[in-house]
């Protein structure tokens, strides 16, 4: 650069510099409104082979040493709960049992593995009671004679088995209820049984749910008196971005709706569950990728004001550190990582 060049550059530097500076302390408040991602959903195998397109694979043959990777890489980017999405799916368990056959995996039993490593790292894990049947048809895996039997045993067996882990934080129940106003009696009488459970098996454990339709939600007395009756610890509201029935600038008022009703309660814990993906092609047809971190940004700043604890769905497949000795996902979960952890929404 010439000296005119610079001298000019230099005189428009000096008057821009009270802009830059507003613009600069802008950003950093937004920054700090942020709540930071403290958990994640977690799954040895998606359910959706469409969905999982750039992962599946990959995790099937993970060994040992590559899961333990994998959770000691999530704990260091400052989460500290991670969800597991199923022990069980399409009639296959993936942990050693006798009420299913087994999925094959790149090691013998990838749930003992990942326990034992929270248990290293830090981690609190929410360990699923499903999926017992056929996934896709929640209503009825709720309502179910014989899967619910087949339920309560695999719990008996989980706890048997893992419930000395440290990190064995609490139960997840996989089958969700999609919200149209209030939720179905059948779904708090399977979240009722599965808690009642829980409480008979790990006295001390913790139970999180994470229903969908966050935006019907209908803000009255009656769905006040439903989270009264529900007995359970934390609700995580999908926000509904990623699976696009939801716009970012509308998150905030269904959020600062459940807010109100949640204080009204008293009871269950307010929790996000941010979706940071988006789809190739088709909604629920296509493979996930990474969604832009602008965009995510922008959910978490919706949200942030009105929950307890911010998690995503999710850390495998759509975020990697670069140089993972554990990469599983899209090229672009790298970019996601990295920009996520630029504006502080993990370490």
């Amino acid at each position: 650069m010439n000296r005119k060049n610079f001298l000019l550059s230099m005189g428009a530097a000096a008057m821009a510099g009270p802009f830059l500076m507003n613009d600069l302390q802008a950003a950093a408040r937004k920054k700090s409104n942020i709540k930071p991602i403290v958990g994640s959903w977690f799954e040895f195998q998606h359910h959706s082979a469409a969905e999982g397109k750039y992962w599946n694979p990959t995790l099937e043959k993970f060994t040992a040493e590559q899961w333990d990777a994998k959770v000691k890489e999530i704990a260091d980017a400052g989460m500290r709960y991670l969800v597991l999405l199923d022990v069980a799916i399409y009639g296959k368990s993936f942990y050693p049992t006798s009420l299913l056959p087994k999925h094959e995996m790149g090691c013998e039993d990838p749930l003992e593995v990942v326990l034992t490593a929270a248990d290293k790292y830090g981690i609190r894990f929410f360990v699923s009671n499903g999926f017992f049947g056929e996934w896709t048809k929640p209503g009825m895996l709720m309502q179910d004679r014989e899967v619910n039997k087949l339920r309560l045993k695999a719990m008996n067996e989980l706890a048997e088995k893992y419930g000395h882990h440290k990190s064995f934080y609490g139960w997840y129940y996989p089958n969700e209820t999609g919200i149209y106003g209030h939720y179905d009696d059948f779904f708090i009488n399977y979240v009722n049984e599965s808690s009642a459970e829980a409480a008979r098996l790990m006295p001390k454990a913790k139970t999180l749910i994470a229903p969908y339709g966050t935006r019907n939600v209908k803000a009255d007395d009656q769905y006040v008196r439903q989270l009264e009756q529900l007995d359970v610890d934390f609700i995580a509201y999908q926000d509904e971005i990623g699976v696009e029935k939801t716009q970012v600038e509308e998150s905030a008022g269904f959020f600062e709706n459940l807010y109100k009703m949640h204080k009204k309660a008293a009871k269950s814990r307010l929790w996000a569950d941010v979706e940071v993906f988006r789809f190739e092609g088709k909604v629920y047809q296509s493979a996930l990728l990474p969604a832009p971190a602008e965009r995510v940004i922008q959910q978490l700043e919706a949200v942030s004001p009105y929950v307890e604890k911010i998690l995503i769905y999710q850390y495998i497949g759509m975020m990697n550190k670069p140089g993972s000795e554990a990469f599983a996902g899209h090229p672009d979960s790298t970019k996601l990582y990295t920009q996520l952890r630029e504006h502080k929404a993990i370490k």
